[in-house]
């Protein structure tokens, strides 16, 4: 039986917390909620089995080990990765991006060679990437953003060159909510055999993500934002990229043989895993996986296509409210300007009446300064909130005009 939003809100503690009454969570960009799957998983793993994964010849350690593994091979048939050993845990986007970042360019570029961006790139795609081009000596292009909100494809054409090593751009904007054609841009770049890396932040926990039918060869996404724990995230890499790069870190589990003068790595995808893993934030994630893959990613995303076409459609008809971001294609986020209003004063407002969203530049800096607006209001969508919420909020949002004249 299809559960309704009202069912599925009562899965998530929060709502029902003392003091929370008629809250509006509106910064899911930012971090989702956690059904009580999740926190049972966690709390379960601590509770139950605690103790540290591999090489451990007890009860504990084994089961330990087995929800560990148990998980890896929940998020690899999420994503439908070719293979387990293609997932590598990481503390989230923003360590897998550097992770790839480093290793990548040490394995792959000389000095000279460039890697190309985009200008709605999320600060967590754009600093990894200067870090290693000016280790390496590398030049970074940078794709346009049109004043619709969506990638300059016609310039794109213009910054291949026979010194292209890889893509990184993301998949969805956190800004714009743009999501981008990447499979026509991934066949572009592998017909110059070059790889692509996607940040999943946003796209993975809001639609179906297959990683096969994108062909892309890296891809980064954090479980906080899929319901899952903080501080853990997921790196996939096809395992032929994988196997050449060098590890990022170095400690235990990593390793195969350690000597005086050198060490040999392990296998994936424990080579990329040093040291004791965030064992009971992996096993949430998995929690997490099960839980939207039981409500179906095609639902979710249906449930948040409706509601943003109807936030959309209400700030439109709000006076003086601007927002930023015209792509056909785009998901649950919109961000915004009230004229006369300062987006942290209005964020403020809203909060004080039960509305929570994020005010500032979202960390996107270079998109910011493009769209001339260097702090903006942001409301983004998950499935758990619902069409009341919503008018209440454009509700509240219009009211704000009143107060600040």
């Amino acid at each position: 039986m299809t559960k309704t939003v009202n069912e599925i809100r009562k899965d998530f503690p929060i709502f029902a917390a003392p003091g929370s009454g008629d809250y509006i969570y509106l910064d899911n960009a930012a971090t989702t909620q956690k059904p009580l799957a999740v926190l049972e998983a966690v709390s379960g793993y601590y509770t139950n089995y605690n103790a540290n994964v591999y090489r451990a010849i007890h009860r504990w350690g084994e089961e330990s080990t087995r929800q560990y593994e148990d998980a890896r091979s929940k998020v690899a048939r999420f994503i439908n990765a070719r293979e387990n050993r293609e997932i590598i845990f990481t503390s989230g986007t923003t360590d897998s991006i550097n992770l790839a970042a480093s290793s990548f360019c040490r394995a792959f570029t000389s000095p000279g060679d460039e890697i190309i961006l985009s200008e709605m790139d999320h600060h967590s795609n754009i600093v990894p990437w200067q870090i290693a081009s000016e280790q390496y000596g590398l030049t970074l292009k940078y794709i346009p953003v049109l004043p619709d909100g969506t990638l300059d494809t016609e310039t794109l054409e213009t910054l291949w060159s026979d010194k292209t090593r890889i893509v990184a751009v993301t998949h969805m904007s956190n800004v714009l909510g743009t999501v981008n054609d990447v499979k026509a841009l991934i066949e572009e770049a592998h017909k110059r055999d070059i790889p692509v890396l996607l940040d999943g932040a946003q796209s993975v926990p809001h639609m179906s993500v297959d990683v096969q039918d994108l062909d892309c060869d890296f891809l980064a996404f954090s479980g906080h934002k899929m319901c899952g724990p903080t501080g853990i995230g997921v790196l996939y890499g096809k395992a032929s990229y994988l196997e050449k790069l060098p590890p990022w870190k170095g400690g235990g589990e990593m390793i195969r043989s350690v000597y005086h003068d050198h060490s040999e790595w392990n296998t994936l995808p424990h080579k990329f895993e040093a040291g004791t893993p965030n064992i009971s934030g992996a096993i949430g994630l998995g929690a997490a996986v099960d839980y939207l893959s039981a409500l179906g990613m095609e639902r979710i995303h249906s449930m948040e296509s409706s509601l943003t076409k109807r936030l959309l459609k209400g700030l439109e008809q709000i006076q003086g409210v601007k927002v930023f971001g015209k792509a056909p294609v785009r998901g649950g986020i919109a961000a915004f300007m009230k004229e006369g209003v300062h987006a942290h004063d209005l964020t403020q407002y809203l909060d004080s009446r039960g509305v929570a969203v994020r005010a500032g530049h979202h960390c996107a800096h270079i998109l910011a300064k493009k769209m001339n607006a260097l702090s903006t209001a942001r409301a983004s969508l998950y499935f758990y909130n619902t069409s009341e919420e919503v008018d209440r909020f454009l509700t509240i949002l219009d009211s704000a005009g009143d107060l600040f004249i």
